[in-house]
């Protein structure tokens, strides 16, 4: 029942309340425990099946689908330069730049809530959207999902589809933030929710954990940034109010006044 989902998710986010006050960032917000900025060399490495051998994703349960709106983004260019992923025209007048971590409670709340205020003025070329991905939770809270998922975010990238996967990967996030969902099989499932996406390079790139080191770099890239949790999010320079990151309305009242609408 939609009453007994919906209370998982409050208790999950309380709990990562309490986590984020034990370890002093803010409590809307998820935080690194340590000070290890290689959350990469974690990344599971697993063969790709060869032929006869059984599929990839075999075993892993069914993923949702998107949202509609990340379809809005599907010609949109997404670059990779160090341990940042850039989504939009290179050239766009404004700058956002989003800190999040895969299997962070808040950053699905922020993708779910303010993040789609940038989906227009993507779109319409007018703000390009930094995205450094992190990966501390596995080492806070056990496994490797959120390493898995940045090396299959990052493969996305260069099947052209990371958009639309990166929508996904978030749509699909694990209801107990302590389950270690993004399993190379799982991850493969919900590329099967992004048409044009499932193929030989970006399978084994998932399996195999090709972009490890990419992986690492974006941790680096976190760290040397200072940022202290998840999501974090700067509009040209100046960080946003972390109260209006999870509305809608709100978030695009912000970008407003910086010019982005």
């Amino acid at each position: 029942m939609a009453v007994h989902k919906a209370g998982r998710r409050t208790a999950r986010v309380a709990t990562a309340v309490a986590a984020a006050a034990l370890i002093g960032v803010t409590a809307s917000a998820c935080g690194p425990g340590d000070d290890d900025p290689k959350g990469g060399d974690r990344v599971s490495e697993k063969p790709a099946a060869s032929s006869g051998e059984k599929s990839p994703d075999a075993g892993a349960p069914e993923a949702k689908a998107p949202a509609a709106a990340a379809e809005q983004l599907a010609d949109v260019p997404a670059s990779v330069k160090g341990g940042v992923i850039t989504v939009g025209d290179p050239k766009a007048k404004h700058t956002v730049k989003v800190y999040e971590d895969p299997r962070c409670p808040f950053c699905k709340k922020f993708e779910d809530g303010g993040a789609q205020a940038l989906v227009k003025p993507v779109a319409d070329g007018k703000v390009k959207v930094e995205y450094t991905i992190a990966s501390f939770l596995d080492k806070n809270l056990g496994g490797s999902g959120s390493v898995n998922a940045a090396n299959a975010l990052r493969a996305s990238v260069e099947a052209g589809k990371f958009p639309q996967f990166h929508a996904a990967v978030f749509a699909n996030q694990a209801e107990e933030e302590s389950d270690d969902a993004y399993t190379p099989a799982f991850l493969l499932k919900i590329a099967d929710k992004v048409e044009g996406l499932r193929g030989g390079a970006f399978d084994k790139a998932v399996t195999n954990g090709t972009y490890k080191k990419w992986v690492g770099e974006a941790m680096e890239s976190f760290s040397a940034d200072g940022v202290q949790g998840t999501p974090t999010v700067f509009i040209d320079g100046k960080k946003a109010d972390g109260d209006g990151l999870y509305d809608q309305a709100s978030f695009a009242k912000e970008l407003k006044a910086k010019g982005i609408s």
